[in-house]
């Protein structure tokens, strides 16, 4: 059962926490687990930055989060904490999700119903509005490359909400040392 009074309080106390450390508080849920709360703490990277959140910043967000939700009292009981990332499966609503997935393939709901698939080149933010520039793929047949169109742009006002597709053949991208981190995040995880 969510507690979204107690959200908005942990919210309150950990935010400024969050900003400080130079990452961008997605979201903040509690709830009840028998006897104890989770908390559970999403955090980002700045709209600029590239690749994701390592290990260490996480280690260090987690320990001044503990102690200040500690130190308020703000479950008021005992409490598990869970920090993480959006992950991929995140629907992107904001500029920022959709600047943090440059390069990435979408596909985007628009509010005319109509949607839009689509690697994201760049968002466009010297205008009032932001736009997406996307070029628009469809996917080939039974093996055969995508169709690649040529650049569009795609007012942000005229976007639902989008969801980056996984992209099986750019895993085989990832450089041995890309590799080896995510090994050991994986690792330093299950210790926890």
């Amino acid at each position: 059962m969510p507690a979204p009074a107690t959200a908005h309080r942990v919210r309150d106390v950990v935010a400024p926490l969050v900003e400080a450390a130079g990452l961008v508080l997605e979201d903040v849920e509690v709830t009840r687990a028998g006897a104890r709360s989770v908390v559970r703490v999403v955090v980002d990277l700045d709209e600029d930055a590239t690749g994701g959140l390592d290990l260490e910043q996480v280690a260090e967000i987690s320990q001044s989060i503990s102690d200040a939700i500690d130190g308020v009292d703000v479950p008021g009981t005992e409490y598990t904490l869970e920090i993480s990332s959006p992950g991929i499966g995140r629907p992107l609503t904001e500029r920022r999700h959709f600047t943090r997935s440059r390069g990435r393939i979408v596909t985007l709901r628009l509010t005319d119903g109509s949607t839009l698939r689509g690697r994201i080149d760049d968002v466009d933010r010297t205008v009032p509005d932001a736009v997406l520039v996307v070029t628009p793929q469809i996917p080939g047949e039974k093996g055969r490359p995508p169709v690649i169109g040529d650049p569009v742009r795609v007012p942000l006002a005229s976007v639902r909400d989008g969801r980056v597709e996984v992209e099986m053949g750019r895993l085989a991208e990832v450089s041995d040392d890309e590799d080896d981190d995510a090994q050991d995040a994986t690792s330093a995880g299950q210790e926890s």
